[in-house]
């Protein structure tokens, strides 16, 4: 009867052991599938931070924050700077992101220095991750991030 109980505790151990295992292993594959899948780009996410500003951000951007609207298959990108709307091409892979510099966009009058530390930030951005389950997007130069959006 002992050994009857003590095999059964042994089988129960081992297959929770089993499984966790496992499904901790699942977990970091998804977890480094979705840092390194360019398709999690896709749509539309709104600024909410910039760093290098001698501003702060809430006065950056009273009336509209800029978004972006990736498309990643036409490896394109669209949105507006919280003033003009633009519209350009992306270089992308696994981690890595470059923003055209030749992007078109209207020329409206836009006060104060929103636009210009957005679309300079742009400019710097060479790599991405996305975090937060998919809801975060860090645009990254270096290894800072300087630009953080959420997923709309």
């Amino acid at each position: 009867m002992k050994k009857i109980i003590f095999i059964s505790a042994c089988i129960a151990l081992f297959s929770v052991a089993c499984n966790s295992t496992k499904s901790s292993t699942t977990e970091e594959t998804v977890l480094t599938e979705k840092e390194s899948n360019p398709s999690l780009l896709e749509g539309i996410w709104e600024l909410d931070y910039l760093s290098g500003t001698k501003v702060a951000f809430e006065n950056l951007y009273v009336d509209k924050k800029p978004f972006l609207s990736f498309n990643t298959k036409d490896s394109r990108v669209s949105g507006n700077s919280s003033c003009n709307s633009f519209t350009g091409n992306i270089t992308i892979s696994k981690n890595y992101l470059r923003f055209d510099d030749a992007m078109a966009m209207t020329k409206m009058f836009c006060p104060g220095e929103g636009e210009s530390a957005f679309v300079d930030g742009l400019k710097k951005v060479n790599s991405y991750s996305i975090t937060d389950n998919g809801k975060t997007l860090n645009l990254i130069m270096g290894d800072i991030a300087i630009m953080r959006f959420h997923k709309k």
